[in-house]
């Protein structure tokens, strides 16, 4: 079920999505409300699931977290379920999607290094039963991130 979202929700999740530790001052200043309307909104779209989570938006490299990497896993129809639980699990994997196609995921991992990933493939998504073909690609370059979503 969708959520009726006004111009003014829409300036509320935009701000926020710009900047998620605005204070709700700030944000009624901004969109030209009261605080306490403002909270009452934000409160509504998260009730409503419109905005899921706050969270901070952390750079890997900085961490030390040098390999980002998406995969295409091929799995058995009858076992895409139990793979997909097993898989959001792993720490490594930082989205998982269910794609068009036979039976495909979609996953994107982070790994300190080559060697990381390689004991990830090797010990974990290889050995996992169903798992039919395994694609994965390296990213090299990041030009651009979706954080949010248009509105």
């Amino acid at each position: 079920m969708t959520h009726a979202v006004d111009d003014i929700d829409r300036q509320i999740v935009k701000a926020l999505n710009a900047n998620g530790r605005i204070s709700y001052t700030d944000l009624a200043k901004e969109i030209g409300l009261s605080r306490v309307a403002i909270q009452a909104r934000v409160n509504a779209l998260l009730e409503e699931g419109v905005i899921e989570r706050f969270t901070a938006v952390i750079n890997p490299e900085k961490l030390g977290i040098a390999v980002s990497a998406f995969f295409n896993v091929e799995v058995e129809p009858k076992r895409l379920q139990s793979i997909a639980d097993t898989l959001a699990e792993e720490a490594a994997v930082t989205s998982l999607y269910h794609m068009t196609g036979p039976s495909k995921l979609h996953m994107h991992g982070l790994f300190t290094n080559h060697k990381e990933m390689e004991i990830f493939l090797n010990e974990k998504l290889y050995k996992l039963p169903g798992v039919v073909s395994v694609d994965c690609q390296v990213l090299i370059n990041r030009y651009k991130s979706r954080m949010g979503m248009r509105l």
